[in-house]
């Protein structure tokens, strides 16, 4: 029996009365996306890189993300639909996923723009291949990821302020990123305002509305 997908949990314990326990993030923005070889945003170590944009509005203590591939069957309320997943979500395609969490030096919503975007400075927070917490891919392998990355408030640049954030994603393996794909993007904390699209146009007309 395949893994279900449950709720993002966050990494620090909390204490509830005299126990501590694992408790869901509060604010999960979800996304349905599709990939298709030769639609890749770029190269890079040798590997053909996706991206989806994430604006962050404010501080937050903690990030998690996950994403797994196919969708299938699988149910998320209240999802971003890209059209490219309404097109295709029926197709059996999946990929071996392996995700990264990039900040960049764009801090202002009036600061994002396609060409700044190209030339900000991107650092890497976080990355992660397999993960033994998500649900087996349509091979019956352990092959989707999770992340979860704490704010390092004493540095800027691996501080979770508010600013300009994508999550990259490839195939830890040699060969094509093509298929169905649940992306999600959470925090322990209420984030009103996050955006998370596929482009930075897509992004812009999100968070501008």
């Amino acid at each position: 029996m395949h893994k279900k997908l449950g709720n993002l949990i966050v990494q620090l314990q909390k204490k509830v009365g005299p126990k501590e326990v694992a408790v869901p993030y509060t604010d999960v923005v979800s996304y349905l996306g599709y990939a298709a070889q030769g639609n890749e945003d770029e190269v890079k170590e040798g590997k053909k890189f996706y991206y989806i944009y994430v604006w962050i509005p404010a501080v937050a203590p903690e990030l998690g993300v996950r994403m797994m591939s196919p969708v299938g069957s699988t149910k998320i309320k209240n999802a971003i639909e890209a059209q490219s997943y309404l097109d295709n979500k029926d197709s059996k395609d999946y990929f071996d996923t392996y995700i990264t969490l990039e900040k960049s030096s764009i801090v202002k919503k009036e600061e994002i723009s396609e060409d700044a975007a190209l030339k900000a400075e991107w650092t890497t927070l976080a990355k992660n291949d397999d993960s033994s917490e998500m649900p087996e891919n349509g091979g019956g392998k352990m092959y989707n990821s999770l992340l979860r990355y704490e704010s390092e408030a004493s540095n800027p640049l691996k501080a979770l302020s508010a600013g300009l954030y994508r999550v990259g994603f490839t195939t830890y393996k040699k060969g094509e990123v093509n298929g169905t794909f649940l992306a999600e993007v959470a925090a322990p904390v209420k984030l009103p305002g996050v955006g998370v699209a596929k482009t930075i146009p897509a992004l812009l007309e999100q968070i501008n509305k």
